[in-house]
């Protein structure tokens, strides 16, 4: 897979009839509607919910939305992508330092499981670039069923993702492709489910919350996290004993 669009900040095109505002009325309108589809996107999900339930958040009428993006996936395209282009751009960035500094020997795994989410904690800062809710969009947008939104995202990041995959098999080279597949899969669904849970978002405040400094409280929340999906990463699966323990089980089932 060729990576020549991570040398400039920018992903594949999408076809999103956005439209410039002409005044400075319809520049609101057209913001209104954006954060009327973020809300309730980080509620409902892709397929609960309707331009409908947006055009009366965001007290427009249904014209608005089509003038301003079109159609339904436009309107979502977009706004997934203002958010989580800036999250990837930056993971590459960190992952470009990283390999051209050098990893470390041991931890290699924790680094790069730190830099995959250091970025949304950073952003979640931001008011201007993520804000407070970003952690719950991200949870959202990565654990949202939608055929939409997992093709988009499988699409248009999908190198950056592979750059990824190709420093985890490196790292991890007793790992079958399959076998680090699957597990990349199943530990990103399930922070993306983490992202989404308010209690567990309450568990991390409580992590950070003797920190002195934005990098003390990152530290204190990735030294937790990071371990603990390493392991998960590295552990050994289908061993002898292990099939025997769990076919033990099954006899009784």
């Amino acid at each position: 897979m060729s990576f020549a669009m991570l040398s400039t900040p920018s992903f594949p095109a999408l076809k999103i009839r956005e439209r410039e505002p002409r005044n400075e009325g319809r520049a609101a309108t057209k913001t209104r509607i954006l954060a009327a589809t973020e809300k309730l996107f980080i509620v409902h999900g892709f397929d609960a919910t309707s331009l409908r339930a947006i055009t009366t958040e965001a007290g427009v009428n249904l014209a608005a939305v089509n003038y301003h993006f079109g159609s339904k996936e436009e309107l979502f395209a977009l706004v997934l992508t203002n958010r989580l282009d800036t999250l990837n751009l930056e993971r590459v960035r960190l992952l470009d330092a990283l390999e051209a500094k050098g990893f470390d020997a041991v931890n290699t795994v924790e680094q790069l499981i730190a830099t995959m989410f250091l970025p949304a904690l950073r952003l979640a800062r931001n008011a201007e670039r993520g804000g407070e809710d970003f952690l719950k969009f991200l949870g959202r947008a990565y654990a949202d069923p939608a055929t939409f939104v997992r093709d988009l995202l499988q699409e248009r990041y999908a190198a950056q993702n592979a750059r990824f995959v190709q420093a985890f098999a490196r790292a991890l080279p007793e790992l079958a492709t399959q076998d680090l597949s699957m597990r990349l899969h199943f530990m990103l669904d399930a922070i993306s489910s983490t992202l989404a849970s308010e209690d567990a978002r309450k568990l991390m405040t409580g992590l950070a919350a003797t920190s002195n400094s934005a990098v003390d409280e990152d530290a204190a929340v990735l030294a937790h996290l990071a371990p603990f999906l390493a392991g998960s990463l590295r552990a050994k699966v289908n061993q002898s004993s292990q099939q025997e323990a769990i076919r033990a089980v099954l006899a009784f089932a």
